[in-house]
């Protein structure tokens, strides 16, 4: 029985962590971490897409991000963020598969190195790895910072995002309060915690090394999705990583920039459930893990 509900995980600091889970109960489950400054809705119809195809597919907003609870201290390190997304693999068990874009990519592979990470059955990176492009980070970062006291109106904001992606903004403007606040100043705001992107908690994501040492011991089936338009991921960045790992594919998607899923959601959903399809199909759990 396919069936939509909203889902509660352990947060930071006592708070909680806010999920739509969508497809069968008792399925294999199928975990979607979104990029920074994001929601769980950045998935589009994907999630749907999984959930009726018939894997239980659980799109989670990270902490300091839409529903989910912002951390007290503003400590949002990259390892603290692995660690808390191990708890969570831990109590969806497996089989699992990860699902991470740009900042929940690299949560996704800060955790499989860690000696508390419980098996998943794969991993698909979607427009990350350990080693990216600086100038490509950094136009995200100058656009995450920007307009810290938010927007007047839903059309100011729309402005904003389509002069960062390069195209005017498609459906219904309605569709941004999904990923900004009218807070008590009567402005539009993001839909996170500013505090995600100070110096301390940028910084301690730029850690090539690091995520190279996590995902040495990977053994999961993985599937690197980047766009081919990607400024934060080179092609050949995205190639070498796949050669260092036993079970990886690359694929390349066209007409998409770093936003992959906003920018190709149906060919993104198709190389997802083709991927699952093989390495671990709804109907049963495969062979294999980390």
């Amino acid at each position: 029985m396919n069936i939509f509900e909203r889902r509660e995980f352990s947060g930071l600091d006592g708070g909680v962590l806010v999920a739509d889970v969508y497809g069968p109960v008792g399925a294999p489950t199928v975990l979607l971490l979104h990029g920074g400054g994001q929601t769980r809705h950045a998935w589009g119809r994907a999630a749907q897409t999984l959930g009726d195809a018939g894997w239980r597919t659980v799109a989670l907003d990270l902490p300091g991000h839409g529903d989910s609870a912002w951390a007290t201290d503003g400590d949002y390190r990259i390892e603290v963020l692995a660690e808390r997304m191990c708890r969570i693999w831990r109590e969806l068990g497996t089989p699992l598969a990860v699902v991470g874009a740009s900042l929940g990519g690299l949560i996704s592979m800060a955790a499989v190195g860690r000696a508390d990470a419980p098996p998943i059955n794969a991993l698909v990176l979607v427009d990350i790895a350990p080693r990216m492009e600086e100038a490509g980070v950094e136009r995200i970062v100058r656009f995450m910072r920007a307009q810290p006291d938010g927007f007047a109106t839903l059309e100011e904001a729309a402005l904003h995002i389509a002069a960062y992606r390069g195209r005017p903004m498609e459906g219904p403007i309605e569709g941004l309060k999904k990923n900004l606040r009218l807070n008590a100043q009567g402005r539009w705001v993001w839909h996170w915690d500013p505090r995600l992107m100070s110096e301390a908690n940028h910084n301690h994501r730029r850690d090539p090394d690091g995520y190279e040492r996590a995902l040495r011991g990977l053994q999961a089936p993985t599937l690197l999705l980047r766009g081919q338009r990607s400024d934060v991921i080179s092609e050949e960045d995205a190639r070498a990583l796949v050669q260092t790992l036993p079970r990886a594919r690359f694929v390349d998607l066209k007409g998409a920039g770093h936003m992959i899923a906003g920018d190709a959601n149906d060919a993104f959903a198709a190389s997802v459930v083709d991927f699952l399809h093989e390495v671990m199909p709804p109907t049963h759990a495969p062979a294999g893990g980390n």
